[in-house]
C-alpha cells in the first residue's frame, strides 16, 4: 500500500522552495525545478478530468507541467494564498486552452466549446434536482438556448476522438475491418445522365430502328442474328445501326463513333457524356422514310 502523504511537511517544503524562487539568486532555477517535481501529483490530478478526449495522457501532463511552471513564476506569496489553490485553476485553464487551439480531430467553433462547458454544468445540476438525466429540451430551457443548439453541442463532442479505419467493427457476417465497410464510387453513376438523356430519343425512333438497337445492344445479338430476326440482310442491319447511332450522337452533342459498333458500347464508347445544358431539350433524330 502507498505510504500516507504528510501534507504538513509537503506544504512546509513547498513554502520553503517558493521563498527561494521569490528571492531569486543562483538557487532559483534549482528550487523552481524541485517545486515543479514536488507538485507533479497536482498536475496528474488536474489532467485526469480530461481523459477520454482522444489525446495521450502524457501529452496532457506535459501541458500541465508547463502551466505549473507558469504558476510558479506568477505566484506571489505575499497575498497569503496556498500555492495549490493558485496553481490548480492555472493548470486546468492551460489544458482547456490547449484543447481549444490544438486538440480534437475536427476544429470545433468557439461558441460550441463554450456551450459544451455550460451544458456539462447544467446537466450535473439538473441530475441533482430531477434525480435522473435531463432531456435535451430541459437542458435547452435551463440554458436559454434552442434544442438544436444543444444537439449540435452534444454532437461536437465526438470531434475529440476518431476511430481508425483498421479497427474491427461488428457486422452481420462477423467481425470485419471498418475500411471494408466504406463505400466506393460507382462507375455506373457517370452514365446516369447519358442514359436519362437518351431515353426520350429512343422512344422517338421508328419501330424498325428501335427494335434493331434493342436486339443488338440490349439482347446482345450479333448483326447476323439481328438480320435473321428482322428479315433484313447483315449489310442492311449494319447500315441502320451506323445511321441510328450517328443520329443519336448528334442529338446528344457527342463525338462521332469510330470503328464498328460493339454490344454494350453504344453511346458510351467514347467516355461519359457531359450533362445537357440546363433548360435545353434534347434534339430528336431526323425521321427517315
Amino acid at each position: 500500500m502507498p505510504e500516507p502523504v504528510d501534507h504538513a511537511a509537503l506544504r512546509a517544503r513547498s513554502e520553503e522552495l517558493m521563498a527561494v524562487v521569490a528571492a531569486g539568486g543562483p538557487g532559483r532555477a534549482a528550487a523552481r525545478e524541485a517545486l515543479a517535481l514536488l507538485h507533479r501529483p497536482l498536475v496528474e490530478h488536474c489532467v485526469r478530468r480530461f481523459r477520454g478526449r482522444g489525446e495521450p495522457h502524457e501529452d496532457l501532463v506535459q501541458v500541465g507541467m508547463v502551466a505549473l511552471l507558469l504558476a510558479i513564476d506568477r505566484f506571489d506569496p505575499a497575498r497569503g494564498l496556498q500555492f495549490t489553490s493558485f496553481a490548480a485553476p492555472t493548470i486546468q485553464g492551460e489544458v482547456r486552452r490547449w484543447f481549444r487551439d490544438r486538440g480534437g480531430v475536427v476544429r470545433v467553433p468557439r461558441r460550441l466549446q463554450e456551450l459544451r462547458v455550460r451544458v456539462g454544468t447544467a446537466s450535473a445540476a439538473l441530475v441533482q434536482e430531477l434525480g435522473r438525466s435531463p432531456t435535451t429540451a430541459e437542458l435547452a430551457s435551463a440554458l436559454g438556448c434552442t434544442v438544436a443548439e444543444v444537439v449540435e453541442c452534444q454532437e461536437s463532442a465526438e470531434a475529440y476522438t476518431a476511430t481508425s479505419l483498421d479497427a474491427v467493427a461488428g457486422a452481420p457476417d462477423g467481425p470485419t475491418v471498418r475500411s471494408d465497410l466504406v463505400g466506393c464510387e460507382d462507375g455506373a453513376l457517370a452514365a446516369v445522365v447519358l442514359r436519362e438523356s437518351v431515353r426520350p430519343l429512343l422512344e422517338r425512333l421508328p419501330p424498325r430502328e428501335k427494335r434493331i438497337l434493342l436486339l443488338r445492344f440490349y439482347a446482345g445479338m450479333t448483326q447476323s442474328q439481328v438480320a435473321a430476326e428482322t428479315g433484313l440482310t447483315q449489310m442492311q442491319v449494319s447500315r441502320v445501326l451506323a445511321r441510328t447511332l450517328a443520329d443519336l450522337r448528334a442529338a446528344l452533342d457527342l463525338p462521332p463513333e469510330t470503328g464498328p459498333a460493339r454490344p454494350g458500347a453504344g453511346l458510351t464508347a467514347r467516355g461519359p457524356a457531359e450533362p445537357p445544358r440546363r433548360g435545353a431539350r434534347p434534339r430528336a433524330p431526323p425521321r427517315r422514310p
